[in-house]
């Protein structure tokens, strides 16, 4: 008996220890997290045995019944958690469950002392629907738990025989049951940081129900299981964070504006006009098509079509970047296709390596190679050279800063041709770029769902400037600190588990002399479904360091982006940079490619009569958290190079 209350006394400390955590823990500001996470469960199970035990397998019954019993024992498990939103979510668990125990002892027939306990053990598999009420790291789960037996023995010990071991008859190999509990998730990183760790302690009932373990008798548990979770997830963090103002508040007039959509969309259906780079990177010193090019046999070729690239859904499907570059890997399919569609078409190969001209020329013939052996091009259609840098290298004289990066974007294979078949004309007679490859996506969080608050000439103001954002119930979210003129944050954030929501928002500002500048407003946003009509998106590239060469677009712009933004619409124009340069410079830079952008749409709507366009222009330079594509490779930074416009029709 003194055992069992040992256990007891033992599970109720592990139990407050736990459930302490979160009452310990410090409020936290509402962040943005993973929507999948990877974790580890511990944890100790207090297991209560009713019912009749007395026939034990077919060679022992004892003299008389067991009817209850305790034990406490260890549960460890994997599993993953998916949350695609702040309320709702799924978890699944599958690990070593233990519901082993020792019954209460029993006097027999006789007079003497007996004694059973048993080894009873499962893999279990928890499914369970996860619910954080409150938008919050507190949560509720509850599901099904299927357990598939492993072990299955007994000990019984009776005084004055030897003691008497083996296996239990009639064991359900599958129990299926079901539980419900309580977690509460403790971050153990910086919000700043895009891996993050999460410890949850957790509680949770296993009502008897279904924990049969035998088809005969009536012997049943009932579970209390304590534990913590470890909780691994890597995805865009937001750069927020609370904010504790200085108690010195002064007055002074400073602009501060916000601007929400009518309806907070979820998702965004889009149809983008994706621009193909003209250009084949290759590894360094190397003559071979990198694998990350999609490589097609003669027989694949054949019936390869570039409208097959208009609905692409790789497996990957987190980011803009996934979906665009398994577009963008294609080039020498759709430069194939379009070719062999039209056999009147001729390309130039300008190849360039740092190792010489004869290694450049070396990297056009494999091109060459692939387009006239897979898709039957005549080789008399293309022609080759070889230089040591671009036309239009990245690499300048006197470069000294991000050498590397720079250098690995001019190794590569420049395709040219001003066939109207494979490509437009976007300025001048000589300005042609490859024609673009529509593509149809689901988009999360579109800019257009944003919430844009804008403070003009924040970085001569203020060191800093931070949000708050009160709700009707008087929930408080922090965001920040900032430091740029405009800040979004999108809509479904804010609004979390919510449908719709009222905010009182406050710009607190951060003087250089240490003070305080407080600026409210207020801002009412409305959640809605995947709206019915779709976005149209366009995107300009730019070479290393141009931000003028806007006006090289400016007959694409005309001709072909203002004639599709209707009256009342809305024009979401966001400028980026690569990584290369001065964090600074890269900011400036993005901002005169979309404002320039901005200008030259402007006046085109102006002349064609177009009224009632709302334009909201966004700069990030190379902020990581907005990057459309990643920087680790020469495609990715040459894609960031750019200027994306997003035609919002009204709602």
């Amino acid at each position: 008996m003194s055992v069992r209350y040992t256990a007891i006394r033992r599970f109720i400390l592990i139990s407050l220890l736990l459930t302490a955590f979160p009452l310990a823990a410090s409020a936290q500001g509402i962040r943005p997290h993973p929507k999948w996470w990877f974790g580890g469960a511990a944890a100790a199970n207090l297991n209560w045995y009713n019912g009749t035990a007395q026939i034990l397998n077919d060679d022992l019954t004892t003299p008389a019944p067991f009817h209850k019993g305790l034990g406490m024992v260890p549960y460890v498990a994997l599993g993953l958690e998916y949350r695609p939103n702040p309320v709702w979510g799924g978890m699944l668990y599958v690990g070593y469950d233990d519901r082993a125990g020792e019954w209460n002892d029993i006097i027999t027939p006789c007079g003497d002392n007996a004694l059973l306990s048993t080894t009873l053990s499962y893999i279990s598999i928890e499914p369970s629907l996860r619910i954080a009420p409150f938008s919050n790291r507190f949560y509720l789960f509850l599901g099904p738990r299927i357990g598939i037996n492993m072990a299955k023995t007994f000990t019984y010990k009776e005084e004055g025989s030897p003691d008497a071991e083996g296996d239990w008859s009639e064991i359900n190999e599958t129990v299926v049951s079901g539980q419900i509990g309580i977690g509460y998730d403790i971050a153990l990183s910086k919000e700043t940081d895009p891996t993050q760790v999460d410890l949850s302690p957790f509680l949770s009932f296993h009502p008897y129900i279904g924990q049969e373990p035998r088809t005969v008798e009536n012997w049943a548990v009932t579970t209390v299981r304590a534990g913590i979770i470890l909780k691994v997830g890597k995805g865009t963090v937001g750069k927020r964070a609370s904010v504790v103002p200085t108690p010195v508040v002064v007055e002074r007039e400073v602009e501060f504006t916000v601007r929400a959509p009518k309806a907070v969309p979820i998702k965004r259906r889009v149809r983008e006009t994706f621009p193909l780079r003209n250009y084949v990177f290759f590894e360094p010193g190397s003559k071979e098509i990198p694998s990350r090019y999609i490589i097609l046999t003669k027989a694949q070729a054949s019936t390869f079509k570039e409208e097959q690239l208009q609905d692409v859904q790789p497996a990957n499907m987190e980011g803009r970047s996934q979906r665009q570059m398994a577009v963008y890997y294609n080039i020498l399919n759709t430069l194939g296709d379009r070719m062999r569609r039209s056999p009147n078409t001729t390309i130039n190969l300008r190849g360039s390596s740092d190792r010489g001209p004869a290694h450049g020329k070396a990297r056009a013939e494999a091109v060459k190679l692939y387009l006239v052996e897979v898709f039957g091009i005549d080789p008399a259609r293309i022609t080759t050279e070889g230089r040591d840098k671009p036309l239009l290298p990245s690499e300048k004289p006197g470069s000294s800063q991000d050498v590397d990066l720079l250098r690995a974007g001019d190794q590569r294979v420049d395709i040219e041709t001003s066939s109207p078949e494979l490509a437009i004309q976007i300025g001048g007679p000589t300005h042609y770029i490859l024609k673009p490859v529509q593509i149809v996506a689901v988009v999360e969080d579109p800019l257009d769902s944003h919430v844009f608050f804008n403070v003009p000439d924040a970085d001569q103001e203020f060191t800093s400037w931070s949000l708050e954002l009160t709700d009707s119930r008087g929930i408080v979210q922090r965001f920040g600190p900032f430091t740029g003129d405009l800040e979004t944050i999108p809509g479904n954030s804010i609004l979390g588990g919510h449908s719709d929501g009222k905010y009182k928002v406050v710009m607190i500002g951060q003087t250089p002399d240490g003070k305080v500048v407080r600026k409210e407003s207020s801002v009412q946003l409305v959640r809605r479904e995947l709206p019915a009509n779709e976005a149209v998106r366009f995107s300009i590239l730019f070479d290393f360091d141009e931000s003028k060469t806007v006006a090289k677009y400016e007959k694409f712009l005309n001709e072909m982006v203002a004639p599709l933004i209707p009256a009342n619409s809305t024009v979401v124009i966001h400028g980026y940079s690569d990584v290369t340069g001065d964090d600074a410079y890269n900011l400036n830079l993005s901002k005169e490619r979309a404002s320039d952008a901005q200008a030259i749409l402007e006046r085109a709507l102006a002349k064609m009569g177009t009224k009632g366009v709302v334009f909201e222009t966004l700069y990030f330079g190379e902020d990581l958290d907005y990057a459309p594509f990643a920087n680790n490779l020469p495609e990715g930074r040459f894609y960031n190079r750019s200027v994306i416009i997003d035609i919002v029709p009204e709602p």
